[in-house]
């Protein structure tokens, strides 16, 4: 807290604030959320409307295969349990992962996998032929959560209506 001092006397300037929603939840309240690729799920902590960034854990069963996919935006994750990678790089419990923008590729985690991820855009996946087969953005998630009972702790900031 800064203070200001006049004349020997400490006078406050500056007060804590404390927003209109929840600061703190226990991520062990949330459902498992079926997430955009057959044996995946998700518990989604966080969207940000304004930046389309989101932030959520994800947990990859055994043998579940990704398909191609973008990154629009740049996506990093901490990964808690298992390991994934691209051939033979790869990252392990306790590992830091960084995926640029613009980054296409195909990961996998042949031993399943549990990682704490911030998206910092949507992900676009593909067809075999080349076609998009759906975009995972801000509102996908949001839905995706809220229709599996698992969105209540998030606040949204932006709200949109029919014009």
């Amino acid at each position: 807290m800064a203070q200001a001092r006049q004349a020997g006397q400490v006078q406050t300037v500056i007060h804590d604030t404390k927003p209109d929603h929840w600061q703190f939840f226990d991520p062990a309240t949330l459902p498992w959320t079926p997430w955009a690729m057959p044996q995946t799920h998700f518990k989604l902590f966080h969207v940000n409307e304004g930046t389309g960034s989101f932030t959520f854990l994800l947990k990859v069963e055994p043998g579940a295969t990704a398909i191609i996919h973008k990154h629009l935006g740049e996506a990093e994750a901490y990964i808690l349990e298992g390991e994934f990678g691209y051939g033979a790089e790869r990252g392990k419990a306790g590992w830091y992962a960084y995926e640029a923008g613009g980054a296409i590729h195909t990961p996998d985690a042949p031993q399943g996998l549990l990682l704490f991820a911030i998206a910092h855009g949507p992900i676009m996946g593909y067809n075999p032929d080349g076609t998009i087969a759906g975009v995972i953005d801000v509102e996908w998630m949001y839905e995706a959560a809220r229709k599996n009972g698992a969105a209540g702790h998030i606040k949204r900031h932006v709200r949109f209506t029919a014009a």
